[in-house]
């Protein structure tokens, strides 16, 4: 008899899951539920470009290549992967744009020499005192950790804008063991915080290689969505259908969907939820929640503006603007060259607990986008077409602790039910991809995998 597999999400995260459990299981009947009109999640390309994820990382920590450059290829696009430029990046302190320091970690300086120029580290604090700066079972807030050993200027200039541009997060909120494995793992074995730092890089480097960091695919990551779409084969989908409740029987699953004066169910035997850990707690209360901040991203179409010779700019929370990070499209990617002259530039809002700024209007955020970007690098012209995309809790917000809070929910979960997305394994595309792979595979091995 073939098996019933409901995915609870169409985002990128449910869309690997899908693809994974038709690979494992190639006669399971899959249905796919959103409560969203279109596939894809936070993955779409509008006219003026990408209206969310822009990239991806183009290699695992493993060595390999990532699971997003492996499910382009999986679905026929390798030719399409392409890689951004080598153009620099700055950031922004007392008002001016100065380069980003290299050499760093997210921020965490594997030299103190190289930060100088935008931070002062605070060298006699990261003091070698002959043990491991951590013991196993450690988790800091990324804050914490390197407010004492380096002081705060390198937490407010560097490491909180890079977390910022990730995870629109705080670093003193932010488990340094979810946002910076690498580093975390260091630190059980060197004494000093930059050591650690140049440890993790050169374990990385070792791992990765010395090809392109990043990447993403030329037409766009629709195309990535709707090219997963079809090497699915037979699914249904079910869109604008949100699922209100997940119910144990006897031999699997009930979902609930529809009004709820008409309520429609469907029975499987196994269940991936890939969906935001607020809206999986609420299927199933043993997942539990998971803060998130929200996002706006607005893209500009400038007719020949002056632009930095940059690939773009992050901007620290103490700088005490509206922008946290911009991204001059043109000069960091080949294929956003427009003849006419006209460069994207995309901008992006919101951080975690700072709300204010994404109760404005579309029209407000972008003049106001167009305002501090023109204070910042010079009066810029008056933009021929605007682009505004909200992601209401978009981006979790990992506290200390979680990794170990994730591994404990998944361990108590019934082995015909699987967690996956950015709300427990990372939000980089590549983890939101191997996220659900792995969760597939449970399915797959709880249900039988087929040896055809």
């Amino acid at each position: 008899m073939d098996v019933r597999v409901a995915v609870v999400g169409g985002g990128i995260t449910g869309l690997a899951a899908a693809l994974r459990l038709r690979d494992r299981l190639p006669r399971a009947r899959i249905t796919v539920f959103d409560q969203a009109t279109r596939l894809g999640g936070k993955l779409a390309t509008g006219p003026l470009g990408e209206s969310g994820a822009e990239n991806f990382l183009a290699r695992d920590p493993s060595g390999g290549e990532s699971a997003a450059v492996a499910l382009t290829r999986r679905v026929g696009l390798g030719d399409e992967l392409v890689h951004p430029r080598p153009v620099p990046a700055a950031v922004v302190v007392d008002g001016q744009l100065r380069p980003l320091p290299p050499k760093t970690l997210l921020g965490v300086p594997s030299e103190l020499s190289t930060v100088e120029s935008v931070a002062r580290p605070v060298a006699a604090l990261d003091r070698d005192e002959g043990r491991p700066l951590l013991s196993p079972g450690d988790d800091p807030a990324v804050g914490a950790l390197v407010r004492a050993r380096l002081g705060d200027d390198v937490v407010d200039r560097l490491v909180d804008p890079l977390l910022g541009g990730v995870y629109a997060g705080r670093a003193d909120l932010l488990s340094l063991l979810a946002t910076m494995p690498g580093l975390a793992a260091a630190a059980l074995t060197e004494s000093t915080l930059v050591g650690a730092a140049r440890a993790a890089i050169a374990a990385s480097a070792a791992h990765r290689g010395t090809g392109p960091v990043f990447a993403t695919v030329q037409s766009g990551l629709s195309t990535l969505v709707d090219a997963v779409v079809r090497a699915l084969g037979p699914v249904d989908f079910r869109l604008g259908q949100p699922v209100r409740a997940l119910d144990r029987t006897a031999d699997g699953w009930r979902l609930t969907t529809g009004p709820a004066a008409r309520p429609e169910y469907s029975t499987v035997d196994g269940v991936v939820l890939a969906v935001p850990a607020g809206r999986a707690h609420r299927l199933w209360p043993a997942v539990p929640p998971v803060e998130y901040a929200s996002v706006a991203l607005v893209t500009l179409a400038l007719p020949e503006p002056r632009l930095p010779e940059l690939s773009g700019f992050l901007v620290p929370a103490v700088e005490h603007r509206a922008v946290k990070a911009v991204t001059f499209f043109g000069h960091k990617w080949a294929h956003h060259g427009r003849p006419d002259g006209v460069a994207l530039v995309r901008a992006s809002l919101g951080r975690y607990g700072e709300t204010e700024i994404l109760h404005r209007t579309d029209d407000e955020l972008a003049a106001t986008v167009h305002a501090e970007l023109s204070g910042l690098v010079g009066p810029m012209p008056a933009p021929v077409a605007t682009t505004v995309t909200r992601w209401g809790g978009a981006l979790p917000q990992y506290a200390p602790g979680h990794v170990e809070r994730v591994a404990r929910t998944r361990a108590a979960l019934p082995p015909t039910l699987a967690l996956a997305g950015a709300g427990y394994d990372g939000v980089g595309i590549p983890a939101c991809i191997r996220s659900g792979e792995v969760a597939a595979d449970r399915i797959a091995l709880a249900l039988g995998e087929s040896s055809t």
